[in-house]
């Protein structure tokens, strides 16, 4: 018994010191924790239970079968982030360079298995080379049965990828495919073919950092949702993140304890909205002084800055914020931020996370770049995901609500179920300048006749009353007085059920 024990013990310590000691040191040298150390990170102390610490490798091409380390390459398990269950894979580029095996592969398979069969949110920390070149389709079979895993599991329990290190090739489908992704700046890149296929194919001279770096990602592509220092700061953000997500698609949202009262007068707010309609202002002042505490985990908020997108609380329970940035391109929806919003809308849809939308937005970006771009599908994401969605809906108009876009932002017409709006709120076809200049062009050289056209024009319709009078909007409220209808709407919807016609899928513009 004693040997079968201390041979135990061999292969835990082996399992556990992964590529060896020279390795971990190189991984330490670089400024990154190992793939145990960012676990013990992200999960509550104590509360990880690792399985499979002794799978190998099945490979014997290459002189692999003499070279083969317990635990292959990657730590899987589960345990608990503030108490609550969540399923975990951590890549350990000492093993191989955390290149994916089958047997890697298997390991992250039946961790993703449990998690459905309980219904546990799923962390996978990426940290690999790699496909495993000496096992060959094996090792592309094994990332395949991933991605259909991520695929079968996506609105069923939240997936959460955070890249620590390289994610290049087949890899980055998995990430692409889960709900949220982070990466860790100077030290983490994704990218479909790395720079050296980019020299030789395109003649492109480009470093890993500026083809798939955490800039890159988070600004430019809108691939990743945020970017953290170090991995300790990493582990540590998505510890706090974590905490706004539920469990799965039916269980409750996760309630945290306030002090914040629900009728805060926030007096302020009476004068964010400039009085010269041209005048930006920052929707972040309005977003932070209605929440709980000012906490609002904010995401992609360098990438389509004229959007703002995160999570918050409203009397402790989680809420989705979506709102037009005037600070940015007045607040346009253009292509990126229509994906940046959709794709959140949709998120929060999938797992019954009430939406407050902020509304302040001139119309559509024109122009051929936006056109040619594909504006009118991309910008029909957003209006889709919004219509599709079942789950509470509150907006608030703060200032311009024109054309298509008021359409867009979860008006009354796209099944809003409380849709507010501000004194301040202009609620037209378009502004009062173009309006003027189309109706009355044959009186453009009359400019004492046309300034009175405009005035006309915006005394009858840049308010919220028309809109009122026809039921699509529901009250007008004083600003300071938003957090107060926000609290009282929730509770009021907090019961709702609305179900869309049986389909097998719908057909969302792609």
């Amino acid at each position: 018994m004693q040997d079968i024990i201390d041979q135990l013990n061999t292969k835990r310590e082996a399992a556990r010191l992964g590529g060896g000691q020279k390795r971990i040191d190189a991984q330490h040298a670089k400024g990154k924790l190992t793939a145990r150390e960012r676990i013990e990170l992200l999960l509550d102390k104590d509360s990880f239970q690792e399985w499979d610490m002794f799978v190998e490798h099945r490979s014997t091409d290459f002189g692999m079968a003499d070279n083969k380390i317990p635990g292959d390459g990657v730590v899987t398990g589960y345990g608990t982030i503030h108490g609550r269950l969540v399923f975990v894979f951590s890549q350990d580029f000492t093993v191989y360079g955390g290149s994916l095996s089958e047997a890697h592969a298997e390991k992250i398979g039946k961790i993703m298995d449990q998690a459905m069969k309980v219904r546990a949110p799923v962390i996978g920390i990426n940290d690999s080379g790699g496909a495993r070149i000496q096992e060959g389709v094996a090792s592309l079979a094994g990332y395949a049965d991933i991605f259909q895993r991520n695929v079968m599991a996506s609105g069923v329990i939240p997936q959460i990828s955070l890249i620590m290190g390289p994610c290049a090739g087949g890899a980055v489908y998995s990430p692409a495919i889960t709900d949220f992704i982070f990466m860790v700046r100077d030290s983490s890149y994704m990218f479909v073919t790395g720079p050296d296929v980019a020299r030789t194919v395109t003649h492109e001279e480009v470093s890993a950092e500026q083809l798939g770096g955490a800039s890159a990602h988070t600004e430019t592509s809108g691939v990743a949702d945020g970017a953290f220092e170090n991995d300790i700061e990493g582990c540590l953000m998505l510890r706090a993140f974590f905490d706004f997500l539920p469990a799965n698609n039916q269980s409750p949202l996760p309630v945290r304890p306030t002090d914040d009262p629900r009728d805060r007068i926030e007096v302020s707010l009476d004068t964010l909205v400039p009085e010269d309609p041209n005048q930006p202002y920052d929707i972040k002042e309005l977003i932070l002084k209605v929440i709980d505490e000012t906490h609002f985990f904010e995401l992609k908020p360098d990438h389509a800055k004229n959007i703002v997108i995160g999570f918050a609380r409203m009397e402790g329970r989680t809420v989705g914020i979506v709102a037009n940035q005037p600070m940015v391109l007045a607040g346009c929806l253009d292509i990126h931020s229509s994906i940046k919003a959709a794709r959140f809308v949709r998120f929060c849809d999938a797992f019954g996370i009430p939406i407050i939308t902020f509304v302040d937005v001139p119309g559509f970006m024109p122009g051929t770049a936006q056109e040619h771009g594909g504006i009118i599908k991309h910008g029909a994401k957003l209006l889709y995901a919004y219509a599709e969605a079942t789950i509470p809906k509150v907006t608030v108009i703060t200032r311009k609500a024109y054309g298509g876009a008021y359409d867009v932002m979860s008006s009354k017409h796209l099944r809003g179920d409380v849709n507010l709006a501000w004194p301040s709120a202009e609620i037209a076809v378009m502004g009062a300048k173009g309006a003027v200049e189309i109706i009355f062009r044959a009186q453009m050289s009359d400019a004492e006749k046309i300034a009175q056209r405009t005035e006309e024009y915006s005394d009858k319709f840049a308010n919220p009353f028309i809109a009122a009078s026809r039921g699509f909007i529901d009250d007008v409220i004083m600003p300071h007085n938003t957090r107060l209808s926000i609290c009282h709407s929730l509770e009021m919807l907090s019961n709702k059920k609305l179900e869309n016609p049986w389909r097998k899928h719908g057909n969302i513009p792609l």
